[in-house]
């Protein structure tokens, strides 16, 4: 209710049909109570007295001013290319503003709004409907008390998640529906500025990225599926300036609506899911965190209660509320968002042959095959659909790419990709790596950026702990803790040189590489040199080798979470991140089984099986094939199947190892890839093979 004796607070809706058909629910709701009273409307298309009542409609705001309304809110419910005139025509008659969502199609009229408001001294209220939700101040309570029974720790980063259909005649409900401009004005209905726009700015605001000035890095892909000129796949990256990483992976072509679209917290000791058109959270602590004993540990789940915009408005107008729950100014954040969007060159159409088209007519609408892994992916690395190497998305950074020579050029088969790593996130620790490793028959035998852990990239060399950096990426394993937590300690390795050669039989790649600490100081100098080699038509070689030496006058430690402290857990040095992988045999010449190879010491090992890239590259090949790699280092071998695949050379398996000026540390691992399946007595024979090779001349 209104303070007693006052009046019920007089409105004015622009725009009475499509979402003004809500407002005008909700303020027969808000007339019931005493607080609202709708004085007139303004309608670009009258959806007639049954659902307006009895009320005066003109056809224009203007029109409706000239005939002596003079509201105290006006309610902007209409395209978004109109929001800025008919806002700033509604503060010139004295009223504040609730104004739907997106506020303004550019960043320049946000501004001007912004002006407008302060120099009149009104207030404008965003229709983001989520920021009411009584969620939102639990969450913060929540990552207040980081170590508090049944927390999240500090908070470390936000994704957007929003996974939904849409058929044809969405698009054809309006002329602006799915256009970037209409008639030379703005329009900017994508999938991130319209019908998902509420994921973006929710969870904005968890990360604490209101105002326009705490938004540090902004970067978007946009892509389309359906026949419209504005995005309908898109993701969005961006840091804040307290170094909080925000990604939104957004879709229209999902296979089916998956509804609720939902926000995720990740915090330093757990992660909480906030479905924000529920008022649903999901708190899920760190079982290993010293602080979660008994139930405080278990996941919970809590339903709240929501806050509506327009009754706010009204209550700070009254002063029976201290604050707007989504001003304008707060707006500024989502804003930036818009404007990359706005200038962003026109999105990508994704090509015929990786969408699923499906129904006909108006409930036509295309799916694209697996967007829900790439979609988790990319919240949870946080990274974007190009660096997880989406068929349908940009290429991502590379150097060049490893080939088996043939006859003549165009008989040169790519067997491997030269990531950069420049586009991992610096959680991840950011490294060159081999990426889409595959056999001459097409089976992809590498992963990168998996869901189980966003930092395994590919084939390549990484380190836990080098010196106190992290150059492997995720949580560190401390001695002191005896567990693994998150700390500010990545590194990242950046490549200085690099030469491509190739011959008649071979490719050969060397690199020269730095690895940068957190403080930009580099504490490693590593020269790679990676051949491949074709062996027969089922197979091929790859032999890796690498050399760390100090970049500083002093020895550097290399060490692993095994020399930490963690048992069992001596990887680091010369890993293989594997997909999918099914009825795999493993094996050396002694041992059978993961439990039985991981940590042991054997000239080779193989691993038989059936590789599946349905949700790492569905567009290369699933299929039988052979890993044999061998080495002459007496390093154990580390080895995981059963939790997930991949294997790896372990450099620093329960102590670290010690690069000093003059001595560097020295590495060489050489692999057959092989199509098929393959039995001890064929491995062990390939295995003697490597073992055997010499190593490559120095070209």
């Amino acid at each position: 209710m209104t303070a007693e004796g006052s009046a019920p607070t007089s409105v004015l809706l622009v725009g009475l049909d499509g979402f003004g058909r809500q407002h005008l629910l909700n303020l027969q709701r808000l007339a019931a109570s005493g607080k609202a009273r709708l004085i007139a409307g303004a309608s670009y298309s009258d959806p007639g007295p049954e659902v307006r009542g009895d009320i005066p409609v003109h056809p224009t705001l203007t029109e409706a001013r000239e005939a002596g309304h003079r509201p105290d809110v006006v309610i902007v419910s209409t395209p978004i290319n109109t929001h800025r005139d008919l806002a700033l025509e509604a503060l010139e008659m004295g009223a504040d503003v609730l104004l739907e969502k997106p506020p303004t199609a550019t960043f320049a009229q946000y501004e001007e709004l912004l002006d407008a408001a302060d120099r009149l001294g009104r207030r404008i209220q965003v229709g983001f409907q989520s920021l009411g939700s009584h969620a939102l101040p639990a969450l913060e309570e929540l990552l207040a008390a980081p170590d508090a029974p049944g927390a999240i720790g500090q908070l470390r980063a936000v994704g957007a998640t929003g996974l939904w259909l849409r058929r044809e005649a969405y698009y054809a409900r309006a002329p602006w529906a799915g256009r970037r401009v209409l008639d030379g004005v703005q329009v900017v209905d994508g999938v991130i500025t319209n019908p998902l726009a509420h994921a973006v700015r929710t969870a904005l605001h968890i990360a604490g990225a209101r105002d326009a000035d705490d938004v540090a890095q902004l970067g978007t892909e946009l892509l389309h599926a359906h026949r419209i000129e504005a995005d309908d796949t898109s993701t969005v990256s961006l840091r804040t300036t307290e170094g909080i990483p925000v990604t939104a992976a957004l879709t229209l072509c999902a296979p089916e609506d998956h509804r609720p679209p939902w926000v995720t917290i990740y915090g330093t000791e757990g992660h909480a899911v906030l479905y924000y058109t529920e008022d649903r959270l999901e708190i899920t602590p760190n079982r290993e965190a010293p602080f979660n004993a008994g139930d405080a540990g278990e996941p919970r789940t809590l339903e709240f209660e929501r806050s509506n915009l327009l009754e706010n408005l009204i209550d700070v107008r009254t002063g029976e509320a201290e604050r707007l729950l989504s001003p304008l100014r707060e707006s500024g954040a989502f804003m930036r968002v818009l404007e990359e969007v706005r200038t962003a060159e026109d999105p990508a159409q994704i090509g015929e042959e990786h969408v699923e088209q499906v129904d006909s007519g108006p409930e036509r609408h295309p799916v694209i095959p697996h967007i829900e892994d790439y979609a988790a992916r990319a919240v949870k690395a946080p990274s974007t659909f190009s660096s997880l190497g989406a068929p349908w998305a940009a290429p991502a950074a590379t150097s060049g790419s490893l080939a088996l020579p043939g006859a003549d050029a165009d008989e040169a088969q790519t067997v491997a990709e030269l990531r950069t790593g420049d586009d991992i996130s610096p959680t991840d620790s950011p490294r060159p790596f081999l990426d889409r490793v595959r056999t001459r028959g097409g089976v992809l035998v590498s992963d990168q950026q998996p869901l189980d852990h966003t930092w395994h990239l590919g084939v390549g060399v990484a380190l836990q702990d080098v010196d106190g950096t992290n150059f492997w990426g995720g949580r560190t394993y401390t001695r002191e803790d005896g567990r693994y937590i998150w700390r500010d300690d990545h590194g990242r390795i950046v490549i200085r040189a690099q030469q491509l050669d190739d011959d008649a039989h071979s490719q050969r790649l060397a690199q020269q590489l730095e690895w940068i600490d957190r403080t930009g100081a580099t504490l490693l100098r590593e020269d790679r040199e990676v051949t491949v080699t074709g062996r027969d038509e089922r197979s091929w070689v790859l032999d890796f080798r690498f050399a760390l030496a100090p970049a500083v006058d002093r020895g550097v430690s290399l060490g692993s979470p095994g020399s930490n402290g963690r048992a069992g857990g001596g990887y680091g040095g010369f890993f293989w991140r594997l997909p999918a992988l099914r009825e795999a045999e493993i094996f050396t010449a002694q041992a059978s089984g993961e439990e039985d190879v991981h940590g042991s010491v054997s000239d080779w090992l193989a691993i038989s099986g059936r590789f599946d890239a349905a949700q790492v590259a569905p567009h290369l090949g699933a299929g039988e094939a052979t890993l044999v790699l061998a080495s002459a280092d007496e390093d154990p071998w580390f080895v995981r199947y059963s939790g997930y695949p991949g294997v790896g050379r372990s450099l620093a398996w329960d102590a670290p190892v010690v690069a000093r000026p003059g001595e560097p540390v020295a590495r060489r691992v050489r692999a057959a890839v092989v199509d098929g399946l393959m039995d001890r007595e064929a491995a062990a024979a390939l295995g003697a093979e490597l073992s055997t090779a010499p190593s490559p001349t120095t070209r």
